[in-house]
């Protein structure tokens, strides 16, 4: 296999050798070569949790064809990939030719590029976007591929490249045991089904006790949120994570969203295919996300599970659910945004457009330009469009999408890369929001009662503050009217420590003194001048 240079086309029924399972300590040896692996003879591994890479062909000792598994019984797609290098030499140059991505468009082409990291340099980073070329290659069927450019620079490290910063099953767990740990009386963890694999779809309650006691005519408020249907799409394991850590904080707002709302929470829907390291399919090669219309308890039983609580929910005499929120991210925009339902009821569809606007006006990076409202028939089956059409007229559907790269402020313009506290501040947001959408119906009062107000301090001091000025406003003015009045009294500080959090998380990305940056010259204007031919 190494010894040859194929075409691979990204069309299906590609009659050249087929790319099945993934590549385990692979070495790559010239053409003829036997024996014992020399140093620089680069070996490939993706026999790992959420790993993929499929194949590596040998072209020459600078340069490597590589080939993403597709996911498993289904080969349409081919975006998502996580391998390791080892058995490096010391300033190795090389270009890595990634060559059948089963997607045309891509963010490639506005500046992304692949994340490395190593053993002795943990935290990943971009690979700068001067050493990325993304194009049409005739030796590929002029299929798009995307080149880059690497110097390896230690020779004991272990080197590892993604799509996208992965968010594991195995992580996941991880983060939900601890958080048990902590025996919170706020927090619950339910096991609501296992997956064809035996693991497991956990559901999360996140509310104050009494809510689930609760007995009165009014129904409880209730926001339904899943994330990571699509297995490939880990930057929504990150925002949903900042929706858990904000609610189960001791934030103001997180208490104020407890004592008055009950949070169900499904953060992976797809634990197999996130296992094994697919982009868009479970283990079975469906893509769960349109199959929400009748799905089958024996091939879709995550779907099959959670449609069934939701229903059970939206038919209860104590519960009144508001939203349903799907977590996705997107691989062709730019900023998060948010899909919803077009509905022949036009007080329902114009209702639906006030949270999208609430969240912008919390969330920097978060676009109402690429905010859509629709009822694509390539769309049916998906959870929002199902859900829509299903639940109480009342409830919200909606899909929020966030880039797999970056983001653009209305300040600055300049495109600044998303880091995995970047989507975790998206969810934050996301979770905040939900106080000005409880305020701006009246459902929870402006004024929090004294139980859930903070103890004496730097914040209670902006509060009486921001009281004072409230007071001052002119007769007539409801504060409830005004967003940003929301946004100023409650986003302030977290907002300054979250901004300065960012940019030193962003500078190790953008520093040109990064460790993974200095490729030498010759080889990028090899990569030009393959960019000029194509």
């Amino acid at each position: 296999m190494a010894d040859k240079r194929g075409d691979s086309g990204s069309d299906s029924d590609s009659t050249e050798e087929p790319v099945v399972g993934n590549v385990n300590k692979f070495a790559v040896v010239p053409p003829g070569y036997s024996g014992k692996p020399k140093k620089g003879h680069l070996i490939f591994d993706a026999c790992f949790e959420s790993g993929n890479l499929g194949r590596v062909d040998y072209i020459t000792e600078h340069e490597y064809d590589l080939f993403i598994r597709p996911d498993t019984c289904n080969p349409r797609f081919r975006v998502w990939f996580n391998f390791t290098v080892e058995n490096v030499r010391s300033d190795q140059r090389v270009i890595f030719n990634i060559v059948n991505f089963s997607k045309t468009k891509s963010l490639y082409r506005d500046g992304m590029s692949p994340l490395v990291k190593s053993t002795s340099r943990p935290k990943w980073v971009r690979i700068p976007a001067k050493h990325v070329y993304y194009y049409r290659c005739p030796d590929h069927r002029k299929n798009y591929v995307m080149s880059f450019a690497f110097n390896f620079d230690r020779e004991d490290d272990v080197y590892q490249f993604g799509y996208c910063y992965p968010y594991s099953y195995t992580r996941l767990q991880s983060y939900l045991d601890n958080l048990e740990k902590r025996n919170l009386d706020f927090f619950s963890r339910e096991l609501l089904c296992l997956t064809v694999q035996q693991r497991r779809l956990d559901v999360l309650t996140i509310t104050h006790p009494d809510n689930l006691e609760h007995e009165g005519e009014e129904k409880q408020k209730t926001v339904f949120i899943t994330a990571r249907v699509h297995p490939g799409e880990t930057p929504s394991s990150f925002v949903c994570q900042g929706v858990i850590d904000f609610l189960v904080s001791n934030h103001p707002i997180a208490k104020i969203l407890r004592e008055h709302i009950v949070f169900k929470i499904v953060p992976m829907l797809n634990p197999d295919g996130v296992f094994l390291g697919n982009y868009r399919c479970s283990l079975m090669g469906f893509d769960l996300n349109r199959h929400w219309l009748e799905p089958s308890p024996w091939a879709h039983p995550t779907l099959y599970a959670t449609k069934n609580l939701l229903m059970e929910l939206d038919r209860s005499d104590k519960y009144e659910v508001d939203f349903y929120i799907d977590l996705h991210a997107h691989s062709t925009l730019m900023n998060g945004f948010m899909y919803g339902n077009i509905y022949e009821d036009m007080e329902r569809y114009e209702r639906q457009s006030v949270f999208p606007k609430l969240l912008c006006a919390n969330a920097e990076d978060f676009s109402l330009a690429n905010t859509n409202f629709n009822r694509d028939a390539v769309k049916a089956g998906t959870g929002r469009r199902t859900l829509g059409g299903c639940m109480d007229e009342n409830a919200h559907c909606y899909t929020l999408e966030v880039s797999f790269f970056s983001y653009q402020t209305s300040t600055t313009g300049q495109a600044m890369p998303y880091t995995e506290e970047g989507y975790m501040k998206l969810g934050r947001n996301l979770a905040r929001t939900f106080l000005d959408y409880y305020k701006l119906i009246g459902y929870i009062s402006a004024k929090p009662s004294s139980s859930i107000v903070p103890k004496p301090g730097m914040y209670r001091h902006r509060e009486r503050q921001n009281n004072d000025r409230a007071a001052s406003e002119p007769n007539g003015r409801n504060p409830l009217d005004d967003t940003r009045y929301y946004s100023q009294r409650y986003g302030d500080k977290s907002s300054r420590e979250e901004k300065s959090s960012r940019r030193g998380a962003d500078y190790t990305i953008n520093s040109s003194s990064s460790a993974f940056s200095d490729t030498p010259t010759s080889i990028r204007l090899q990569l030009k001048e393959r960019d000029r031919r194509f």
